[in-house]
């Protein structure tokens, strides 16, 4: 038995001094502060932290391979990374490469869960419908998988068609799942690229010019209308303009289940970025957006039109990053950014604007957790939950430095930035695995959780926002 004591501890509702008591790598009692427990229990000091749930990270790509690319890191890197920064459970996409079966993606995927420092979930993804599609995802129903991710880009790869995205919303939402969607109108992003080669250019300092706004707005509603003709739930990836965001919160205004993910380094960086000396290494989809829409954007933290944040973490790194920085149509998409997704949120937002500790522990951990079907298992401090736990010291002054990071890569896109708040002190699922900024623990320990059907009554963004 451990006891975590001396505390404040920080469910996405409350906050109040108490102390945790973990058996069996569960949350057996939330006791209040100095409670008798027994004598033999090992105690664990948080005096001055907050303790938080360990953050789940809806939106991780590991050994991820898009065109000639494959993200450099493996489920036992980017889970170190993660538990450094205050993540106990990510979840992944089994993305199939041309010719597999997403029943087969996933199932090589899943296999890799046992490698990590802590434990993960699957997103399944269907690119084309046939005749095998309906039973497969059944299937991965049937082993936790209910997540599904679409595209509306990328074509020839992974872009999947409308009939294609009607019938994959209709069947996840009879099996208690969800598509997960990214949206960006592929006609409107190919004419914008074509405009730019044939002017300013398609080099990575012109990435902003390449991928406009109108592409994401118009793929949202678009989908949206999918969605409201199949009463059918849906989840945006990585929106990341307040029109966007305020598409979908209209949605759920006229009845729709809908969700807004957003991602941390839409909400903290800015498309002054491509005008650096490296513009290469900031290269995703979206783009970053200009100051005022990011400001926009982050506003929207406060107002609950956002459920989640994630890090769509992509582990590529400079020399990747730089063999076709002259043409972003053949660059690989998506920066580094699980270790750092908690601390720079943290910082900017609950240190410097406001944002209260259990608004930010909704956004990356409970409401990631819910919209997953993996709450209260994660995402909770409440008995029953995995003790996966962070001790957070919000004062703690730092400065991010690749060097002292953990992921599979060269670079950070927060090189530099000095941070207030840190977690010191790492549980998965009652084992200290991170104190004081060592692995003390590098046991693999990590497990595929499987989803629950998604129960949409328990989720508050829907009544929160709007």
């Amino acid at each position: 038995m451990k006891v975590v004591r001396g505390g404040t501890v920080v469910e996405s509702h409350w906050s109040a001094p108490a102390d945790l008591v973990i058996d069996d790598g569960r949350i057996v009692a939330v006791l209040a502060p100095d409670t008798e427990v027994d004598a033999a229990a090992e105690i664990i000091d948080a005096t001055g932290k907050l303790v938080l749930p360990g953050g789940v990270d809806p939106h991780c790509h590991v050994g991820f391979t898009s065109g000639e690319f494959t993200s450099l890191d493996s489920y036992r890197e980017c889970t170190t990374a993660a538990v450094f920064g205050g993540t106990t459970t990510i979840v992944d996409f089994a993305i199939p490469r041309p010719g597999q079966r997403p029943l087969d993606a996933a199932g090589i995927q899943r296999a890799k869960a046992v490698e990590g420092l802590c434990d993960s979930a699957l997103h399944a993804c269907v690119v084309e419908w046939d005749d095998t599609t309906a039973d497969q995802l059944a299937t991965l129903a049937d082993a936790g998988i209910r997540t599904v991710k679409m595209f509306t880009t990328y074509a020839g790869e992974t872009m999947a068609n409308e009939h294609t995205i009607l019938n994959t919303m209709q069947t996840t939402r009879d099996l208690g799942g969800m598509v997960v969607i990214h949206c960006e109108s592929d006609a409107i992003v190919t004419d914008a690229q074509n405009l730019a080669a044939a002017s300013a250019g398609v080099d990575a300092s012109h990435m902003a010019q390449t991928r406009p706004e109108l592409a994401e707005t118009a793929s949202v509603a678009a989908v949206l209308a999918i969605a409201e003709s199949q009463r059918a739930p849906v989840y945006f990836v990585h929106q990341s303009t307040p029109a966007a965001v305020e598409l979908v919160a209209d949605a759920r205004k006229r009845g729709l289940v809908a969700f807004t993910e957003a991602v941390a380094h839409h909400l903290i960086l800015d498309d002054s970025a491509y005008r650096g000396a490296h513009p290469e290494r900031f290269v995703c989809c979206p783009p970053l957006r200009s100051a005022e829409t990011v400001a926009e954007l982050g506003r929207h933290l406060f107002t609950g039109h956002i459920t989640t944040i994630g890090s769509d973490h992509c582990c590529y790194d400079t020399a990747q990053k730089q063999l076709h920085r002259h043409d972003v149509r053949h660059m690989p998409n998506g920066l580094p950014g699980v270790e750092t997704r908690l601390p720079v949120i943290f910082s900017h937002y609950v240190g410097g604007l406001g944002l209260s500790a259990s608004r930010f522990v909704e956004l990356t951990a409970a409401g990631p957790a819910r919209t997953n079907g993996l709450y209260p298992r994660k995402g909770s401090l409440m008995p029953g939950a995995d003790a996966d736990i962070a001790l957070w010291d919000p004062d703690l002054e730092w400065t991010v430095t690749v060097d002292a990071l953990h992921m599979a890569t060269d670079y950070t896109p927060y090189e530099g930035q000095r941070l207030r708040g840190k977690p010191v002190t790492v549980l998965v699922r009652g084992t200290v695995v991170v104190h004081d900024g060592e692995l003390v623990d590098p046991t693999p320990r990590g497990r595929h959780v499987e989803a629950a059907p998604l129960d949409f009554g328990t989720i508050p963004a829907l009544v929160d926002a709007g």
